[in-house]
């Protein structure tokens, strides 16, 4: 946790919701120019918003000049609750950006996640989607497909995966991925939790945004 992290929380329907937010620095963006949602692996499995992964997007995120705001799924860390299969967290997440939009009105806002975490966000992506409103950009690392039922994405999408990713195999994405035509980026020797390789995803994610 960098010592700029400002941690608070909200009210889910399950109960509190523990989350942290990172600001860009105000040398460079006197104002953020977006809000970034990050959404951490499994919480059955040991994940939480302080995962190296999620941590990597929201400090790329404020490089890019966005506020970058996480959230401990139910039942982890300080957020009450219990795990729920994806659907009260996609809930919570809908929680989490009402109220950052509260806090930073009429800003765009992206969302990301990494593992279990993307799926969450793809399906809050669908959600606004139908309500007309949806985020400018998803960007998914190491999406969950083949491990849940992940729906389609916007062809903007920014995929990255793990060559070696022995959780979430590199040929589920593929099987995902072929009938939207849409491309991901695969990290040489990269496994599932990217050690060692956190940096390829700062570095593609910063060039992919500004392509």
């Amino acid at each position: 946790m960098n010592i700029q992290t400002k941690k608070f929380f909200i009210r889910g329907a399950a109960g509190q919701l523990e989350c942290a937010l990172d600001l860009p620095a105000a040398d460079h963006f006197p104002s953020p120019r977006g809000i970034a949602l990050v959404a951490h692996p499994h919480p059955l499995y040991g994940g939480t918003m302080d995962n190296k992964v999620a941590q990597t997007l929201a400090r790329t995120f404020n490089k890019l000049g966005y506020a970058a705001v996480r959230m401990n799924f139910r039942g982890v860390g300080g957020s009450e609750g219990v795990h729920d299969a994806g659907a009260g967290e996609t809930d919570d997440m809908a929680v989490l950006l009402a109220h950052m939009q509260q806090q930073y009105p009429e800003l765009p806002v992206a969302l990301a996640g990494f593992s279990f975490g993307t799926f969450v966000q793809a399906q809050l992506q669908q959600r606004l989607i139908a309500q007309g409103s949806a985020a400018e950009r998803l960007v998914l690392v190491g999406a969950a497909a083949g491990k849940w039922a992940m729906p389609a994405v916007p062809a903007n999408t920014i995929l990255i995966h793990g060559e070696q990713d022995e959780t979430i195999p590199l040929s589920d994405v593929f099987d995902w991925l072929r009938p939207q035509d849409i491309s991901v980026v695969v990290i040489p020797g990269a496994d599932h939790f990217f050690h060692r390789k956190l940096q390829h995803i700062k570095s593609l994610m910063v060039e992919m945004w500004h392509r």
